[in-house]
């Protein structure tokens, strides 16, 4: 090794006396180069020939000059670490090919790499290249069992290679592989290692070499010329000629919406703009690197089925139980947690083919379905009925970002009066009077439901206002109803909280989950891949946070938000789902308000102070959403400024990086079409402003997503806890049902880069002060918000940053 070092760091010198005539001096037909030491100025030097042979003579001193002997490329062999991550379930097909390949491995059809320098080869003009190195042992690690195989490569390199910058990797088997990561020894440098995670598809479909570039992040300006034309040509590539398949007309002036990855897919027969399904079990087209690996698919799989598992229950009484009736009464509910259900008998074979989001699936000559016990129920089974819990479930259950302040009372309605009718609200001072201990209504909060915060730091829901629009057969019906004061009352209370819970839920899964943490990123998302070399450091930074989401959202667009799909049968708004996430899109989404700081300012609950922590203050100081939401969001704005501060210490370096602006003018002027003319866009000139612009997309892909994500089994998996439709109105004292609820009151219910990788830990160090900053919260009895039903040693954990 210490003789590679020197033959890749500096070269051989050797000790003369004479003077030589210039301070620095190259004998070009020699390929001679003299390396002075510092100081030495303005000595003269010269050389003398004898014969053929030149000799190099130097004077003053041996600590002043070294003269070196002509360079000469010597060869040396550099090993690369290949890992490659197997799959765990195969069918009979895939192993077939497996053996296959591994036979056919010995003959040449194997794996190749090959090393790219970062310089240029100067008589060719062309990146330096090392020659092809296979892939060793692959037969003789078929059957290894092990989630990670490593496999070597030797290269054989000249001394004057320069630093490797990327590598192509061809595969001739027949089947793809997932390609970890790639570590190149040997090198004078160090290790160089290349983070790829991705799959290499067979030559036969994709006949190109795949490039994988080293974890140096490099701005466009400061590409390495021997990378130039592979960074300008990856992302050619991946932007294609744009001749696919157009996507559906979802989006437009009629319904505004962000765009989305195309699919390839053909147009329906019965209207060309529309495209045609994919129905269960062919997937949605995703890039093959945006799809799931093995443990995400089968992770994802639990949680996304556990999370809608409250709104399919009606339906898998229907479909799957063998006594096929509707739920009577809350013992029926109970059963599913207690005893399960009971499968017909060809649903069974069925039931192996999903994942387990069940508890149990017994074995028994009738077979049984039993579910989870939803966290909400597991000590109080009762707790969810109390006002205290309803209310606190607003600030800290599974939509705790729609309260706002209150600041006019009655509230009036935003809604089109032509449409929905008079826009005044039936609340009147009379209906809460009673409720907020003569204190002023000011203090109130959330139309159409509204709160009162107490003393002690807590909510107490005090009026729900409940209207229905105007139609053809008569005026709009508006209805108001508070706190129980008799057992009739009381259950009307209750069914009024239950149509707040089943309206929120549509605005939680339509507006606030789906809208603004799936469908407004995928637009950054696709532009960056289109816009951004993945040797970028703004690509680099976005990565972890981007994988997987378009994934999860053709998922959505396959089975939650399809016509026809578990939103449309299942939630109140019914048909017109989209729609209203399309008109929440139109008249409220803003980017510049989707940072948490800017959330709660613009629904009054904090104000801008710069005396405090976070330059705001909050005016519900038991919020725990908030308060833990604002430890996160500050620890994530302070690693991305270390982080943008350091690959852009000058503003001309964004304002320069071609690259970077394409990302975010595609991202606005493309991928968010229909509001790219808004005032309210960000600019995008300065560290500042893209400090701010990755912050909040950081912040929306994890925080925000995880506290809106979470808590929807915990919550929701009970369903009279957060009913996702109400199927019948409250009944009036004019109507035949109320009769019936008087005599029996019921509901019917990466970086190569050590100063970044440095801060990154310091990031992560930040992250854990803040996990055990919750847990610290979590056990104060002071902050009684963050305790509720079933949560006692849990507590407030949406925002937890270790989720099971």
């Amino acid at each position: 090794m210490a003789g590679v070092k020197e033959m890749m760091g500096c070269s051989l010198s050797f000790e003369k006396t004479a003077l030589l005539p210039s301070s620095r001096f190259l004998l070009n037909s020699h390929n001679y180069k003299f390396h002075l030491s510092p100081g030495f100025e303005k000595r003269s030097m010269s050389v003398k020939k004898v014969g053929t042979t030149p000799v190099v003579v130097a004077a003053i001193s041996e600590d002043l000059v070294r003269a070196l002997i002509p360079e000469k490329s010597v060869k040396f062999k550099v090993r690369a670490v290949v890992t490659i991550r197997k799959k765990n379930k195969e069918d009979l097909k895939e192993t077939i090919v497996k053996h296959f390949d591994a036979l056919t491995d010995k003959i040449g059809r194997n794996v190749v790499l090959e090393l790219i320098s970062t310089e240029i080869n100067p008589r060719s003009k062309t990146p330096k290249k090392s020659n092809e190195a296979v892939l060793k042992d692959w037969l003789k690690k078929l059957n290894i069992r092990a989630e990670r195989v490593t496999y070597s490569a030797e290269f054989l390199i000249d001394s004057n290679f320069g630093m490797p910058g990327a590598i192509a990797v061809t595969n001739k088997h027949q089947k793809e592989f997932f390609l970890e990561s790639i570590v190149v020894e040997g090198l004078a440098c160090g290790p160089v290692h290349f983070s790829c995670n991705s799959w290499v598809q067979s030559k036969k479909d994709h006949p190109g070499k795949r490039i994988f570039f080293s974890n140096k992040p490099y701005l466009p300006s400061e590409t390495p010329a021997g990378l130039k034309e592979l960074r300008e040509k990856e992302l050619s590539d991946l932007r294609g000629d744009g001749q696919g398949e157009r996507k559906p007309k979802l989006g437009g002036e009629a319904i505004p919406f962000p765009r989305r990855c195309r699919t390839g897919r053909s147009p329906t027969d019965t209207d060309i703009n529309a495209e045609s399904r994919v129905e269960k079990p062919l997937p949605m087209y995703v890039p093959r690197d945006e799809a799931f690996e093995e443990s995400k698919q089968d992770t994802f799989a639990t949680w996304r089925l556990k999370g809608v598992l409250h709104n399919l229950i009606p339906s898998l009484i229907a479909s799957i139980s063998a006594d096929n009736h509707d739920f009577k009464g809350f013992s029926d509910i109970d059963s599913l947690y207690k005893e399960g259900l009971v499968l017909n008998f060809g649903f069974k074979d069925e039931m192996n083919k999903l994942p387990k989001i069940v508890n149990q699936i017994r074995e028994s000559s009738q077979g049984l379905l039993k579910y989870d016990t939803p966290r909400i129920i597991s000590r109080d089974k009762f707790a969810w009925l109390r006002d205290d819990e309803f209310a606190r479930q607003a600030i800290a259950g599974i939509n705790p970002v729609n309260i706002k302040r209150l600041e006019v009372f009655p509230p009036v309605s935003e809604l089109d009066p032509t449409i929905y009718g008079p826009q005044e609200s039936a609340l009147k001072e009379e209906h809460i009077i009673g409720h907020i201990n003569g204190m002023s209504v000011v203090k109130l909060m959330e139309p159409v439901t509204l709160f009162f915060l107490t003393p002690l730091g807590t909510l107490k829901p005090i009026a729900i206002e409940l209207s229905l629009p105007q139609t053809s057969h008569g005026p709009q019906s508006k209805r108001v109803l508070t706190p129980a004061v008799c057992a009739t009352t009381n259950w009307l209370w209750q069914l009024a909280k239950a149509h707040v819970c089943a309206n929120d839920a549509g605005v939680h899964q339509l507006v606030n989950h789906w809208l603004r943490t799936h469908a407004c990123l995928e637009p950054f998302i696709l532009a960056a891949h289109r816009r951004m070399s993945a040797m970028h450091p703004i690509f680099k930074l976005l990565d972890p946070h981007m994988r997987y989401t378009l994934e999860i959202n053709a998922l959505a667009r396959q089975s939650l938000i399809n016509a026809g799909g578990v939103i449309e049968s299942c939630f109140t708004p019914g048909e017109y789902c989209m729609d209203m996430s399309a008109v929440a899109y139109k008249e409220h989404w803003r980017f510049d308000q989707e940072g948490l700081p800017a959330d709660l300012i613009q629904r009054g609950i904090a104000i801008p102070d710069p005396t405090q922590p976070h330059g705001l203050k909050l005016l519900l100081e038991d919020y725990p959403y908030a308060t833990d939401g604002l430890l996160i969001w500050h620890a994530i704005e302070k690693w991305v400024e270390t982080y943008v501060n350091h690959y852009y210490p000058d503003p001309s370096l964004i304002q320069n990086d071609s690259e970077l602006l394409a990302w975010y003018a595609e991202s606005i002027n493309v991928g968010h079409a229909d509001i790219r003319c808004a005032s309210w866009w960000p600019q995008l000139s300065n560290a500042d402003d893209l400090i701010s612009i990755l912050t909040t997309l950081i912040w929306l892909a994890s925080a925000q997503h995880a506290a809106l994500n979470f808590g929807q089994y915990p919550y929701g998996g009970y369903v009279p806890n957060r009913p996702p439709l109400m199927r019948r109105l409250i009944p009036d004292e004019s109507d035949p049902e109320y009769a019936n609820l008087v005599a029996d009151p019921k509901p019917s219910t990466w970086s190569g880069d050590h100063k970044i990788v440095e801060a990154f830990y310091n990031f992560s160090a930040e992250i854990n002060k803040i996990e055990k900053e919750i847990e610290r919260r979590n056990s104060d009895p002071k902050l009684r918000n963050r305790c509720g039903a079933g949560f006692y040693h849990t507590n407030y954990s949406p925002l937890a940053l270790n989720q099971e």
